[in-house]
Parts: C-alpha cells; structure tokens; sequence
C-alpha cells in the first residue's frame, strides 16, 4: 500500500506531527484519527501549548497496523484487540495475536475441506447410476453419518436447504432422504463447516438444483480460499507493527 510517509528526513518516534500531517501520510481523515485516538487503538497524543495535537512516527506505525489488522480480522475486533495489546502483559499480547494466525489457519482448513467434499459429492454424482429404493436413508441414518443431530436435519430442512420425501410407515409420517436429499445435505454440511451462512447456502442450494451442478459453491470456495490468503497476509504485516507495541526496540 502506498502513503505512511512523511516529508521530513526525521523519522524518530519524538518527531511531532500535525493532525494533517498524519492524515496525509496514512489516508485517514482528521476526524478518523481523533475517533481512533479516543477508542484507544492509537496512543494517546500529546497536546502542544495551542491545545493541537502532536502525533509521532508511532503513531503512524499504530494505524498501519490498524488498517491491516482490521483487513485480517475486522475493524470492530481490531479496535479492540489494539486496546487489549496495549494493557496486556507482553506474553497475553502476543499470544493474542498468535490466536488470530490460529483461527485463519482453521478457517482455510474449514474450506479446504469443503471444497474437497464438494469435488467428491461431485463425483459421486456423475458417477450414479438411477436412484434406488435401498438407496434412501432415514433422518436418523443420515445424522448418523454426517455427524450431526437429527435436529440439524429437521431445521435445513426448515430453511429449504435440504428436501427430504415423506413416506407413510405403521407409526405414521416419516421422512426419507433419497440420493439428491443425501446430496443436498452433505454440500450443506460441508458448506457450514467452511463458514458459510444459511441464507448463503440456501442461494446456493438454489443454483445448485437449477443447474444440476456444484461448480459455483466450488468457485465460491476458492474465492474464499483466496481471500482467507489476503487476510492471512494482512495479518503478518499488521504483525510486524504490533511487535513494535508489544515489545518496542
């Protein structure tokens, strides 16, 4: 990213910077930076004897950081996890920001796995002959083998994900999942293991029964592939700044 450059041959952390000053070096406006400064995700600044505020270079490094954390994470969990970094004894800190290269370790696992299991639901679908009557599984069957309470069931069914048959047995009505239920509930487990929301999979179930086809929660997935690698990558370079904080040379 361009910018976060001052025209000054000073770049020790005592330099005093203006207000304006900052919000040309780092795109923020004015007001931007005093609602940062306020919400504690930069340091307090010092005022001069005109009551102006007198920002540092570390300042700058503080909302570089921000903008790259609130990249990875998200704005309203940066602001807060800047706070805690500043307070936080040094081994909390940075275990904190250790978590966050956790969780999107876990979320690309997340879609990786899913996207796996689409390829394999995929397949498995060309490869079907007709389905059979022996083919079908009960709700219980079926949570049993994605892992998942019969609930779970019940309520995709509910939200249009999943769209069993229902069958007349000695006790009464029952559900019965044939080949493309079975099918539709495993993309919609795989889909909510990647992170997917409900009414995300619900437009994608939609396409999906449309086309015949699961090439675009595929592609979906490798977009979300990539944009975690984008996250992941901001990450790293708001880590560079926040070990500044933590532990400043």
């Amino acid at each position: 990213m361009e910018g976060w450059t001052v025209a000054s041959t000073d770049t020790s952390p005592q330099t005093r910077l203006t207000t304006a000053a900052v919000a040309a070096a780092s795109g923020y406006s004015a007001q931007q930076i005093r609602d940062l400064e306020a919400l504690g995700v930069i340091a307090p600044a010092p005022r001069a004897a005109n009551g102006y505020r007198r920002f540092s270079h570390g300042h700058l490094r503080d909302l570089r950081a921000y903008r790259d954390l609130a990249a990875a994470i998200g704005p309203v969990r940066a602001r807060r996890a800047l706070r805690e970094i500043r307070t936080l004894p040094r081994d909390q800190a940075a275990a904190l920001l250790g978590s966050f290269h956790v969780a999107l370790a876990r979320e690309r696992d997340d879609a990786l796995a899913a996207h796996r299991a689409l390829q394999a639901i995929r397949a498995e679908a060309s490869a079907e002959t007709a389905p059979a009557t022996g083919d079908a599984m009960t709700i219980t069957e079926l949570a049993g083998a994605l892992g998942v309470p019969a609930s779970t069931l019940r309520f995709w069914e509910k939200s249009g994900l999943v769209v069993p048959e229902r069958v007349t047995t000695r006790a009464g009505a029952a559900r019965r999942y044939p080949l493309p239920a079975i099918r539709e509930a495993r993309i919609t487990a795989a889909l909510r293991a990647a992170g997917y929301r409900i009414p995300d999979i619900r437009h994608t179930m939609t396409g999906i029964r449309r086309l015949h086809d699961v090439a675009d929660p595929l592609a979906a997935l490798e977009s979300r592939v990539d944009a975690i690698a984008r996250r992941t990558l901001a990450l790293l370079r708001a880590g560079t700044d926040i070990t500044d904080i933590i532990a400043p040379a």
